[in-house]
């Protein structure tokens, strides 16, 4: 297969729709537009969402929810990742160079998901209560 070769295949696309091409074509004089009013004239078109006035029906239902801003800078480490780390001493960048959390990442918080073996020290790294006792049980620290 060639690049200039290829194409779509049979019956994939379809000729361009001709309006106000005559009555043969049925799509003659109003051009599917239908007879008068607002839709039917050039230009003739409201913002998105607009009901002729009528409250809008995302202005009419409730609003919920919540979408926080500070998401994309909060990451979460799981236990187990810490061990497969190389280094004793923790940090942010070093969690950001293996990988595990991403780069535009401000702070990250240890849970207590999986095991530790290896005593590591957590440098600028929070964690919770379950994970800390994890850590400090397997010979590491943390440092605020």
């Amino acid at each position: 297969m060639l690049l200039h070769t290829i194409q779509p295949g049979v019956g994939a696309t379809h000729a361009k729709r001709r309006v106000g091409r005559g009555i043969g074509s049925g799509l003659g004089k109003t051009c599917g537009r239908g007879h008068k009013g607002q839709k039917s004239r050039s230009g003739g078109f409201h913002k998105v969402g607009f009901e002729g006035g009528q409250m809008p029906l995302q202005r009419r239902l409730p609003k919920r929810g919540f979408k926080s801003m500070s998401a994309p800078f909060v990451a979460e480490v799981r236990l187990h990742e810490l061990a497969l780390l190389p280094v004793e001493e923790i940090d942010l960048l070093a969690l950001k160079q293996a990988g595990i959390i991403p780069m535009q990442t401000l702070t990250a918080k240890v849970i207590l998901s999986g095991q530790i073996d290896k005593a590591v020290k957590l440098v600028g790294i929070k964690a919770t209560k379950g994970a800390k006792a994890a850590i400090e049980a397997a010979g590491g620290s943390l440092v605020e």
